[in-house]
């Protein structure tokens, strides 16, 4: 009877740990799929490409870039961005940050021949997309 009651204690122990293990990697992967930036808007930012960038637009964008605010739509957002990029066209640019659940951000910064430029946006999620709602620009 003693070694049962020993055997169900160590079984116990085996199931908790299993338990555990499992929650770990369900909310790892959650992180994962809800947390993660899409990779076509730092290449974007960093190739100087807007229709890439403005793929990852929500239908209305906030942009700020420079001093001029706007809410546009996607296709606005697009020609707003890709006339930046006419004017300074990237060298360089990496994401310093990021972080967030329900808003995913990143913080990042562009190199270009004529300045540096801090960016800035927020995504959402949308029918289990990340998109970005807002994007500043400004100088560094």
């Amino acid at each position: 009877m003693k070694n049962l009651s020993v055997w169900l204690i160590i079984d116990s122990f085996s199931v908790m740990k299993n338990i555990l293990i499992s929650v770990f990697f369900l909310l790892l992967l959650a992180n994962f799929a809800f947390g993660q930036i899409p990779p076509q808007i730092g290449s974007g930012l960093k190739a100087g490409n807007a229709k890439m960038v403005a793929s990852c637009f929500n239908n209305n964008v906030e942009l700020v870039i420079l001093d001029k605010e706007s809410v546009c739509s996607k296709e606005q957002g697009e020609m707003i961005l890709s006339d930046f990029f006419s004017k300074n066209k990237p060298v360089d640019f990496k994401i310093t940050h990021q972080g967030g659940t329900d808003s995913v951000y990143g913080i990042g910064k562009m190199q270009t021949a004529s300045a540096n430029f801090r960016i800035y946006f927020m995504l959402k999620n949308f029918a289990n997309k990340p998109l970005i709602v807002q994007l500043r620009i400004e100088k560094d």
